[in-house]
């Protein structure tokens, strides 16, 4: 090789050398900003508080007796709205998500989560008509006297199992996607121990309505068990990845944040209804979480 040659390599090799030092400095840099997904958890947020939790606030402004009994009324159109808005807000994250599931689960979780909405919007129709004319949510269907009055009796197994498809089915095909997906988010929401990051002021300002609607969800979906098990495998990676030197970034300490603090709420909530003997029947068995509405028709209405 020439000496002119040679010296131009050494130069190329320099330089190639410089090039890779900066730009591993620049993404260093870059990692070590924060990352929060604002606009992301905001939505999530407003999207939650007032299309789902809002339904109960329109039910009192605008009562189902307001509309014909046999058309949609204020709280229905508002549930189809967040069961449209609902699904694709969950293929947003899915989209944000460093990892996502093969299209074939996507589409199963999807067809799951607009099938449980469906079951939902449907069954909560007739349960606001129901209240119409005396059904009490405190009391399970049975125990209920218009229930009690029906003829023929069968017609009590028709709504058990309407009521079977809004508490247990309808609320597991929508909840379990929902779950499955925030925890699969979560799993990307790392970073190197060196890069260790803090929540923004804006993530801790969305955290208290997370954590509220998380409570809202867990007691008046049922979904604790899913919760639990979500809030343990999340606890369970960061155990893990600890090991190989990473930790939570701004959106993994905000989800840890949530999950924990509505973990707080519901333990409050059981503890303070925990000697309620009207609602431990309502809610039979060993985990015992009370609905919101219960409480409501129970001690408020």
């Amino acid at each position: 090789m020439q000496p002119s040659d040679r010296r131009r390599l050494n130069a190329a090799l320099h330089a190639a050398a410089f090039m890779c030092s900066r730009t591993a400095r620049s993404q260093e840099a870059v990692l070590s900003k924060p990352r929060f997904q604002l606009d992301l958890w905001l939505g999530f947020t407003v999207h939650s508080w007032t299309l789902d939790v809002g339904r109960p606030v329109v039910m009192l402004v605008l009562p189902t007796d307001g509309f014909p009994l046999n058309r949609p009324g204020a709280a229905e159109y508002l549930q189809i709205v967040f069961n449209i808005s609902n699904t694709l807000l969950l293929l947003k994250v899915l989209e944000r998500s460093p990892r996502t599931f093969p299209h074939a689960a996507v589409h199963l979780g999807i067809i799951a989560v607009v099938m449980g909405t469906s079951l939902h919007l449907v069954a909560d129709s007739v349960t606001r008509r129901l209240l119409l004319i005396g059904y009490q949510p405190h009391l399970s269907v049975r125990e209920n006297a218009v229930m009690r009055s029906l003829e023929p009796s069968s017609l009590v197994d028709v709504f058990e199992l309407l009521s079977y498809y809004d508490d247990t089915l309808g609320h597991v095909m929508r909840c379990v996607p929902l779950f499955l997906v925030l925890f699969l988010f979560f799993t990307g929401c790392f970073r190197l121990r060196t890069q260790e990051d803090r929540m923004p002021a804006a993530a801790w300002m969305l955290l208290v309505p997370s954590a509220a609607y998380h409570w809202y969800l867990i007691t008046e979906g049922q979904t604790f068990i899913l919760f639990i098990f979500t809030f343990f495998a999340m606890t369970a990676m960061v155990m893990h990845q600890r090991r190989r030197g990473l930790v939570p970034d701004a959106n993994g300490l905000f989800m840890l944040y949530s999950f924990s603090a509505a973990l707080i709420l519901v333990a409050v909530w059981v503890g303070f209804l925990w000697s309620d003997g009207v609602l431990r029947k309502k809610h039979p068995g060993l985990i015992y979480v009370p609905q919101p509405r219960a409480f409501y028709s129970l001690h408020l209405h």
